[in-house]
């Protein structure tokens, strides 16, 4: 690595000028060898993802810059346009650069390489996008049966899916367990005994069977026998040569021939692909690496002596049983349904030469998080119906960026059913008012987002009626760490532009955590994705698993993918979306209560007590007076003297009918013949009201000879709220008030609403 890096460009004229790259760090630019490009199929001088380099080219020539794509990663000097400025930003992949010569005319073309930031970004690319084949493949299995797939292939129909196509392809091809394939039919070959006729001379024939006894006396082209042999006895002439039949092994078996027509139909693939490309694109050097690749094995002497199959025998125990050959035919059947899959969203991976490995990092957690919650919800999630639909060229995957694509199914457990569905870029609008879904300000759209609510209510009504939680992830493929990830020191607060604009990101992934939980609405957790060593414990919003905030390790691994962490995760949430007692599902009934009507017109602005320690639970409207009525001066004595109020507890007018105002009354206004405004406000005990008989009363001096035989008693208390002395309220104004006789009828009402009374 170094600073500064130097090349010659030779022009289509045969000229040959100079580049000059220079870098702000020595790290990220390298220059390797030409071996190694050719292994890499890359450009053999290499920059790296995030970081800004100077460019000088021959004096007289310049870059073109027109394209929208190009002008954000080339910036020409205005006084030279020789000179300039190369930002690659977060493009990985091979950056193909037109050169213009003084009359602003295409003279050449150079090719740089964009490295990724993470060092293992190649095999980590041909791993995912191997994976991404085998989902697709096995969705397409299930789409249409092979059996009734047309394998004849029109690669020239549209031009534009062609590298989308090779991609796909090479993926397969170009994998070490391909290889590895042909390595142990090539070491191992399956073959079979043959028969074989021919005529051998009689002298040379050591053993005689029937065929050849009957040929002894048969058989024309004779010799005679001589007098003193013993067979001269028998027979006078024996034939000269006689028909015999050996056994010998070959090579040339139904399934090796298969294997030599697999191997030529990929290198005719590979073929088509290199003829209709441009022979300085990337698509041209790596479809032309693959069949040579295929044309040197096919050229070794197992293949030789096997001729060209009659039949395709796809029903073979061999092919589908032993090593090596049943690789070969899942590739073969793979190849020739991938190569009909079209993917737009392959445009944001590879087009144009790019390596977009961050993209095809989020497109691969979508598969892999598919199969994670098929396993753990046991649903079928992947439904190739959903996933895979018809295009004019064939059949196209659904999965792009900014596409919405949601998966649903039901889980069953013994206590309860769940609709679980899992969205791909699902988008939460800002413009819907609560209580519909969304966000609280801005749109926002999280890579994934895990939707729970009952299954028997549409999430319509789960979200109005807050029994929807979602759960969202983010993919995040440059963070290594999550010291990285969240940062441990104050000043990364001044580093994080420099960091985001280079490609790390840090503090501002957990920030966009915290908006996903707090802007969209029913959020009960948002966690990033990222392909580190270590997984994060996740952090509790409250007591509980959700709502939360964390990162989890996902790597594309074949041996490990880091999803332990995850799968366990997830367990847990199964099992707190199994408890009905939840603290999440008592918040949510609360939020619920609290929003499902507009307030606009309970406005309290009085002086009130503060609701604070043991008086906690004093909100307003949710704080209930019992206005009571005391018959004579005496009563009313007796009322202070024993701190208790009776009510009538029957059917007789004037019993109290239980509600919850009535019952959960924290204060008792009391109120006497023609009294119209009063400020006789108790507190009540908070063990709530009891039943006495009348005897109990009359044992306590009650004044009265009332009929009733019980009363619903309540324990009060003069109160020391310093707010509410001095009080008085007029009860004409309350709703409930009745005049006349029924003016003695007890009710209930809201602290919130008595204090709109106050005189």
């Amino acid at each position: 690595m170094s600073l500064s890096e130097t090349i010659s460009i030779d022009l289509d004229d045969g000229e040959s000028i100079q580049l000059e790259i220079l870098a702000d760090h020595s790290e990220s630019l390298v220059k390797i060898s030409e071996a190694d490009a050719e292994i890499f199929l890359e450009a053999p001088l290499q920059l790296t993802e995030g970081f800004h380099y100077e460019y000088q080219l021959t004096n007289g020539f310049s870059f073109n810059n027109t394209d929208k794509h190009l002008s954000q990663i080339l910036s020409p000097s205005k006084k030279n346009p020789s000179n300039g400025r190369l930002s690659p930003n977060i493009y990985v992949g091979t950056l193909s650069l037109e050169i213009f010569d003084l009359e602003r005319k295409p003279c050449g073309s150079v090719d740089l390489e964009v490295r990724s930031i993470k060092t293992d970004y190649r095999e980590e690319y041909r791993f995912m996008l191997e994976e991404i084949t085998e989902k697709c493949t096995d969705l397409l299995m299930q789409y249409n049966s092979p059996v009734n797939q047309p394998f004849d292939l029109d690669h020239v129909k549209d031009q534009k899916t062609l590298y989308q196509r090779f991609a796909f392809l090479k993926s397969v091809l170009d994998s070490e367990e391909f290889w590895t394939a042909i390595h142990r039919i090539i070491t191992n070959p399956v073959t079979q005994w043959q028969k074989t006729e021919e005529k051998k001379d009689i002298r040379s024939v050591r053993r005689f069977d029937k065929k050849v006894i009957r040929q002894l006396a048969s058989s024309t082209n004779r010799v005679p026998v001589p007098a003193e042999h013993s067979l001269y006895n028998y027979m006078c002439s024996i034939p000269e040569k006689v028909r015999t039949h050996s056994k010998s092994e070959t090579l040339d078996t139904a399934e090796n021939r298969f294997i030599k027509y697999a191997l030529e139909t990929f290198k005719i693939l590979c073929s088509d692909f290199k003829s209709m490309s441009d022979e300085k694109t990337r698509l041209h050097r790596e479809s032309e690496f693959l069949e040579e690749k295929l044309e040197e094995t096919l050229s070794h002497s197992v293949f030789q002596e096997i001729s060209r199959p009659a039949t395709l025998p796809l029903n073979s125990p061999v092919l589908q049983r032993k090593e090596g050959y049943r690789e070969i035919l899942r590739v073969w059947l793979t190849l020739n349904l991938a190569a009909r899959l079209t993917w737009k969203g392959g445009e944001d991976v590879y087009e144009g030469g790019k390596r977009n490995v961050a993209t095809l990092y989020e497109y691969w957690l979508f598969f892999k998080l598919t199969d994670l919650l098929e396993d753990l919800f046991k649903i079928r999630a992947l439904d190739p119906e959903k996933m895979i639909g018809g295009t004019n060229d064939g059949l196209g995957l659904k999965l792009k960026q900014g596409k919405h694509l949601p998966l649903k199914g039901t889980f069953e457990t013994e206590g309860r059913r769940l609709h679980v569905q899992f969205s791909f870029n699902r988008t939460f609008s800002g413009d819907n008012e609560y209580p519909k879904g969304g966000s609280w300000t801005r749109s926002m759209r999280p890579d994934y987002t895990l939707s729970i609510w009952p299954e028997d209510i549409s999430e319509k009504v789960a979200e109005e009626q807050e029994l929807i939680a979602h759960i969202h992830f983010d993919a995040k493929y440059k963070v290594e760490s999550l010291s990285e990830l969240f940062g441990q020191k104050d000043e990364d607060l001044d580093e994080e532009n420099e960091y985001q604009n280079k490609g790390k990101y840090k503090r501002a992934d957990l920030l966009k955590m915290h908006s996903y939980r707090d802007a969209i609405r029913r959020t009960s957790g948002a966690y990033i994705l990222y392909p580190g060593k270590d997984s994060g414990k996740p952090w509790k919003g409250f007591h509980e698993l959700v709502p939360g905030l964390g990162a989890f390790t996902m790597k594309p691994n074949r041996d490990d993918d880091g999803s332990s962490d995850l799968r366990s995760f997830l367990k847990d949430v199964i099992q707190h979306f199994l408890n009905r007692t939840s603290q999440r599902e008592k918040y949510s009934y609360q939020t619920y209560k609290t929003f499902k009507s507009k307030s606009d017109n309970n406005i309290v602005n009085e002086s009130l007590p503060e609701p604070i320690g043991e008086n906690r639970d004093l909100i307003p409207d949710e704080t209930f007076v019992l206005v009571g009525f005391y018959k004579s001066e005496e009563h009313l004595n007796w009322i202070k003297r024993n701190e208790l109020y009776n009510a009538r507890a029957g059917t007789r007018r004037g019993s109290l009918r239980l509600s919850r105002g009535e019952t959960e009354a924290k204060f008792i206004l009391l109120h006497g013949n023609n009294e119209l405004k009063t400020g006789k406000l108790f507190l009540v005990n908070r063990k709530g009201p009891k039943i006495l008989s009348k005897k109990d009363l009359i044992d306590k001096d009650y004044p009265g000879d009332d009929d009733d035989k019980y009363y619903l008693v309540y324990d009060i208390q003069e109160h020391n709220f310093s707010e509410l002395n001095n009080l008085k309220f007029d009860l004409r104004k309350l709703i409930k008030y009745q005049t006349g006789r029924a003016s003695a009828l007890p009710f209930s009402v809201t602290l919130a609403d008595l204090i709109k009374t106050k005189v």
